[in-house]
């Protein structure tokens, strides 16, 4: 049926591209996770009615500081990308939160023309990242826990204009 979500059993989730001038990637170490797999693009979850749009602006404040004010919304990969999450991680009692088989995310590129100085990780309460670094889009799917991988190859084709000056 047209309309039909196909992954009712995964949470709604965005992800954030985030390109500085020079057309590199903002990077995110996970804080408290272990190597080797331990960097991401920022992500998290869409609130019950709120446009994918306005998530990513708070999402991206939430984990690394910066305002809606110093970014651009300049591109979106249209549809859901969705991923399991593996057996291990779903029986395992820290991720008792985790009551979906996965995450359906809405992938957005943002240029930022704000200062470095304005990324503060430990803004929120919950802090997500404990380091940060610009970086090369390609370079991604290598840094990304195996089980996301297919994910960020796709995420990594869909922005590759944008990793150009």
């Amino acid at each position: 049926m047209a309309g039909e979500d196909p992954y009712p059993h995964h949470r709604p989730n965005v992800g954030i591209a985030l390109f500085n001038a020079k057309g590199q990637v903002w990077l995110g170490r996970r804080d408290g996770t272990p190597g080797p797999w331990n960097w991401q693009l920022p992500q998290g979850g869409i609130d019950a009615g709120e446009d994918a749009r306005v998530a990513a602006l708070r999402e991206l404040e939430e984990e690394t500081g910066i305002p809606g004010r110093s970014v651009e919304i300049i591109d979106e990969i249209p549809g859901w990308i969705a991923y399991d999450y593996p057996p291990d991680v779903r029986e395992d009692p820290r991720f008792h939160k985790k009551r979906h088989l996965g995450q359906k995310q809405r992938w957005f590129a943002l240029r930022f023309h704000g200062e470095d100085s304005e990324i503060d990780l430990a803004c929120h309460a919950e802090v997500e990242f404990d380091a940060w670094r610009w970086g090369e889009l390609a370079e991604i799917p290598d840094l990304i826990i195996p089980w996301k991988r297919d994910v960020y190859v796709r995420v990594v084709e869909a922005f590759r204009p944008w990793a150009k000056s």
